[in-house]
């Protein structure tokens, strides 16, 4: 789809594709990552007896996560979508993908059978969510 913007001063631009694939993994992967940090931190001593992951580790990561979520909302939010933030967004999405099966094989943290089953599901939603946001910002 081409659209043509014109500011009145220069000629216009045309560009290609759209943003909405883009946003909507944007506004998932914020939504879904949010719930976790909030679980993460709401529920550390429940999720520490079923995943054995440690509530010093859980506090901290569902901080970190709350406001990752606010950060990927915000670039999903704005009214042009940046695409160095998307970049951003992908490359840091790959790395916690990596650093989940990285603790899930070496069992770095001692989880359980359900907390190593929780960081590989983790790593693959996450990856899903890359996919879709590397896809949209193929679109745009």
């Amino acid at each position: 789809m081409n659209t043509a913007q014109f500011d009145g001063i220069t000629a216009p631009a045309t560009t290609t594709g759209t943003d909405g694939l883009a946003r909507l993994a944007l506004k998932l992967d914020a939504a879904v990552t949010g719930l976790n940090g909030l679980a993460y931190l709401g529920l550390a001593t429940v999720l520490e007896s079923w995943f054995g992951i440690a509530t010093a580790v859980q506090y901290p990561v569902g901080a970190f996560l709350l406001l990752y979520a606010l950060g990927v909302l915000a670039a999903g939010t704005r009214r042009r979508i940046s695409r160095t933030a998307l970049t951003a967004i992908v490359a840091a999405n790959l790395l916690w993908v990596a650093l989940s099966l990285t603790l899930a094989v070496a069992g770095t943290l001692t989880p359980t059978g359900a907390g190593t089953f929780w960081l590989v599901l983790q790593a693959l939603t996450v990856g899903g969510f890359a996919g879709l946001q590397l896809l949209g910002l193929k679109r745009m």
